[in-house]
């Protein structure tokens, strides 16, 4: 088999069977597990999977920029954004993350809320000022363009003054596994400490981030209240998620 034939094989394994053992593969092609891996090193490289230890899983199409995920899974977003708004209840504080799930949640809310909203995305401080009775707390520090967050040590002391109910959660991966996973290890910190700050935290996952996974690791399941998906319940992350103890609140 040529090399670009089994790198089209690979390709195929991860769409249909959710990953990849380099091992497996290469038992089944007759070819070394060297071999094998440096094709996932390559796919990798070209941004068409990730790399975990013993071989690959899908990569989420949420690492794209920011621009260019405003245009994927609108509706699925959407969906997921309706049940998330309904967690913000009248008279409570609410930490916002940044992206465009997020996004959809804030234009959610309804007009006449009064709560507490604590956000590190100027976006989402911005589509909050037609809620008028909405409190908009932005946390300040350097700029991180691709999700349009602010992240880093101000932005990290800044939230350490915050108590809130309810943390609303982005990542670009949700999967059994690998766990719940974003591209920058920088946001990754400052996700684990807004985090930190709320008695409960809600993961927003549209059904294209479902075993999907990114370089770095957010949270252990353990500590999150549970995830919102507009996936159905035949969807196999969906069910070994459930079987795991995860709660799954769905559109």
């Amino acid at each position: 088999m040529l090399v670009g034939e089994r790198r089209d094989l690979l390709l195929a394994r991860l769409a249909a069977d959710g990953k990849v053992l380099a091992k497996d593969v290469a038992a089944e092609l007759g070819v070394s597990e060297d071999s094998i891996r440096r094709d996932l090193r390559d796919l990798a490289a070209a941004g068409l999977c990730q790399r975990v230890y013993g071989g690959a899983l899908p990569v989420s199409p949420a690492v794209a920029d920011y621009a260019s995920r405003t245009a994927i899974a609108v509706d699925g977003k959407d969906r997921v954004a309706q049940i998330a708004a309904d967690l913000v209840r009248p008279g409570s504080t609410v930490i916002l993350d940044g992206g465009t799930t997020t996004l959809a949640v804030a234009k959610a809310l309804p007009k006449d809320l009064e709560a507490t909203v604590v956000t590190h995305s100027p976006t989402i401080a911005v589509a909050l000022l037609d809620h008028v009775d909405v409190e908009v707390f932005l946390l300040g520090g350097r700029l991180f363009r691709h999700s349009a967050v602010t992240c880093g040590a101000a932005a990290a002391e800044a939230a350490q003054a915050i108590s809130a109910d309810v943390f609303l959660l982005g990542v670009t991966g949700v999967h059994p596994d690998a766990g719940l996973t974003t591209g920058d290890a920088e946001e990754a910190a400052m996700k684990r400490t807004l985090a930190r700050r709320a008695a409960d935290t809600y993961v927003l996952a549209s059904a294209e981030k479902l075993g999907a996974a990114s370089r770095f690791t957010v949270l252990p399941f353990a500590d999150i209240a549970g995830v919102i998906t507009d996936a159905d319940d035949s969807d196999q992350n969906v069910q070994k998620l459930a079987a795991m103890g995860v709660e799954i609140r769905r559109s």
